[in-house]
């Protein structure tokens, strides 16, 4: 049987993803159990089940694995659209029901993306503290529709923030830029206390993290701190 002469290197390629996505896959699973700054290439290659030889054809280091398993995260779990749609509602709406729109987006991210993307966003988050300049590394090297879909959502958020200050001549207690930080240092904490109850079964949390209810908190907070004083 012969091939055309154009499909050999398709195939060759196809190959080549497949194995990386198997790669990353196994990585997916360890990083969802263990800390990422505790993990090492073997324990990538044990959980691939491929040989040292394998792993290393495809990936030279374990950086550059995490680098795929963060692109692959990301591109599950876009915003784009969802992001549109609530700023595009901006002449229908008023923006406090806005920003609750968005925040009701938020709450049901976090619990669409699943446990274990939860968990490696926390231990991502933990390496970015212990290891700053290598999660720098990691982070240098996404292209800008490869980072995290929290990111545009942050842009979306201040262009839309400013505009309301300023078509409102509102006086918020504090900048758009710390109201932006204050709404992610937030989301962290959701996302922690949702994982530790859901997920860990924590006694002191259990049941107590509810995305929707503690979401809905911020965007009340939110308005009132772009809201201002009179």
């Amino acid at each position: 049987m012969f091939f055309a002469e154009d499909s050999v290197p398709r195939v060759k390629e196809e190959y080549f993803e497949n194995k990386r996505r198997e790669i990353v896959d196994a990585a997916y699973r360890v990083c969802a159990r263990k800390p990422i700054t505790s993990i090492d290439m073997k324990d990538i290659i044990d959980e691939a089940g491929f040989s040292h030889g394998v792993i290393y054809k495809y990936y030279k280091d374990l950086d550059e694995v995490l680098l795929d398993l963060v692109r692959r995260i990301n591109e599950d779990n876009r915003l784009n659209d969802k992001i549109i749609s609530i700023f595009g509602q901006q002449d229908k709406k008023n923006w406090e029901e806005i920003i609750r729109d968005v925040c009701a987006m938020l709450a049901d991210y976090m619990i669409q993306v699943g446990p274990d993307v939860l968990k490696i966003s926390i231990y991502a988050n933990m390496m970015a503290v212990s290891e700053p300049e290598r999660a720098e590394r990691i982070a240098g090297k996404l292209q800008k529709n490869e980072t995290s879909p929290l990111i545009e959502l942050i842009s979306a958020l201040s262009v839309f923030m400013k505009k309301v200050v300023s078509k409102n001549k509102l006086k918020p207690v504090k900048s758009i830029s710390k109201i932006l930080e204050y709404m992610v240092a937030a989301y962290h904490g959701i996302q922690t206390g949702y994982v530790l109850s859901n997920c860990y079964h924590a006694e002191q949390v259990i049941g107590k993290y509810k995305p929707k209810e503690m979401f809905s908190c911020l965007a009340e907070s939110v308005i009132l701190m772009i809201n201002g004083k009179e």
